[in-house]
């Protein structure tokens, strides 16, 4: 998950860097990033982090990390791994422990080796055979509470 180091284009003449012209800058399409390019965080097994996180696409979990909120695209828990707190992601997967809320807007693999324990919110749900899921699952649905069919009423017989 390397990057080759920062070259600048220096001109033949020896010069210093130089940059394109402006118009060539706006009118080149910005390529999609490659999933290994994305903004990583990686807390290593053994480390212990609390905190806030901001502005991570993808969070990797291999030691323990307890955190109040944390938004991110991807949260990935390694066996062994343990996140305490509320976290809100597209995709999660877990083979380690999370302790607390998650909200998986997408999808939600709980692997073999994987543990949630609290509540999980999430759209599809996969668990494999071991996985653990203890406290409360919610699905997600595109349908509003208003959408509903109205529920019958019941009247009390005194």
């Amino acid at each position: 998950m390397s990057r080759p180091p920062f070259t600048p284009s220096i001109p033949a003449s020896g010069g210093t860097p130089s940059a394109p012209p402006l118009a060539a800058r706006t009118m080149t399409p910005r390529p999609m990033r490659d999933p290994a390019e994305r903004r990583t965080l990686v807390v290593g097994r053994g480390i212990s982090v609390q905190g806030t996180v901001q502005d991570a696409e993808r969070l990797v979990v291999e030691g323990t990390f307890e955190a109040s909120m944390v938004h991110s695209s991807e949260l990935s828990i390694a066996q062994g791994g343990i996140f305490k707190g509320e976290i809100e992601v597209e995709e999660a997967e877990i083979a380690g422990t999370i302790d607390g809320t998650l909200t998986a807007r997408t999808s939600l693999i709980v692997r073999s080796t994987g543990k949630v324990l609290g509540t999980a919110k999430c759209r599809r749900l996969q668990v494999e055979d071991g996985g653990q899921i203890t406290g409360r699952i919610e699905m997600i649905t595109d349908q509003a509470p208003s959408d509903l069919p109205p529920r019958p009423l019941t009247e009390a017989v005194a």
